[in-house]
């Protein structure tokens, strides 16, 4: 059944309408016809199983036969990456709905090649948005991620988001493994975290100045392995670990 997305906004009622985007996909290259079954995703975790009423030349109506809801995770992660050079942070933001992120936080650090603000970061936020849509209406996840503009790590950190754990993926020798820091976790306060923020840097790492400046809004350094991996890998990684560890 193909999926489509629609904002939590429009899908009030049994009546939802596909435009723009949206529709121009339904009706020119899967010309859906009346009758016709899909699915509509709003991010905030329902999904809507409609049948096209009727279709105009730049719009679908849909009829809402059955509607399903799912709970938001467990834990709330929030994943904090250095952007990589070219098209990679897009795989990066698939992979990250895929693995159930929250929020994602594209990070401008000294060692990050492409550098943004004003319009050209809102503009990014916007694209990068739509990848995040892309891959929920792919993989079937009920929870859209907020994709953030491109922040520096002191505007990020400025912000003072609260987090029941902060880690940082580190190629420093004081550092350890996050299943050793969950466990301290849990056996501290009698649970695991509910919300968990992982911040992965740029080729050749996080400066000095930026990781103490982390590690002193109280990230915990976290070992990736014994091999340096690319950001994308260690997004991945992080990610992977974190939704196994805390919400399957």
């Amino acid at each position: 059944m193909h999926r489509f997305y629609l904002p939590p906004e429009s899908c009030r009622g049994n009546a939802l309408r596909l435009e723009g985007r949206e529709a121009h996909h339904a009706l020119h290259v899967l010309r859906l016809k009346r009758g016709e079954r899909v699915a509509v995703l709003d991010g905030a975790g329902n999904e809507f199983f409609c049948e096209v009423e009727n279709t105009a030349k730049d719009s679908l109506a849909l009829v809402v036969k059955e509607k399903k809801s799912t709970p938001a995770l467990p834990c709330a992660i929030t994943l904090l990456v250095a952007v990589p050079k070219g098209k990679i942070i897009e795989g990066i933001i698939q992979k990250a709905v895929e693995l159930g992120a929250h929020q994602i936080v594209p990070l401008l650090t000294e060692r990050v090649v492409t550098q943004l603000d004003g319009e050209g970061a809102e503009s990014k936020r916007e694209k990068w948005q739509q990848v995040a849509i892309e891959a929920i209406k792919q993989c079937g996840a009920a929870w859209l991620p907020k994709v953030e503009a491109p922040l520096t790590i002191e505007q990020f950190l400025a912000r003072k988001e609260k987090f029941d754990l902060l880690l940082v993926g580190s190629l420093q020798k004081e550092r350890r493994h996050p299943r050793e820091i969950l466990r301290e976790f849990e056996a501290k306060h009698g649970r695991l975290p509910q919300s968990v923020g992982v911040w992965i840097g740029p080729e050749g790492d996080f400066t000095m100045d930026e990781l103490k400046a982390i590690e002193a809004a109280g990230a915990w350094p976290i070992t990736l392995g014994s091999l340096t991996l690319r950001v994308e890998t260690a997004a991945i990684y992080c990610l992977s670990f974190l939704n196994y560890e805390l919400n399957q």
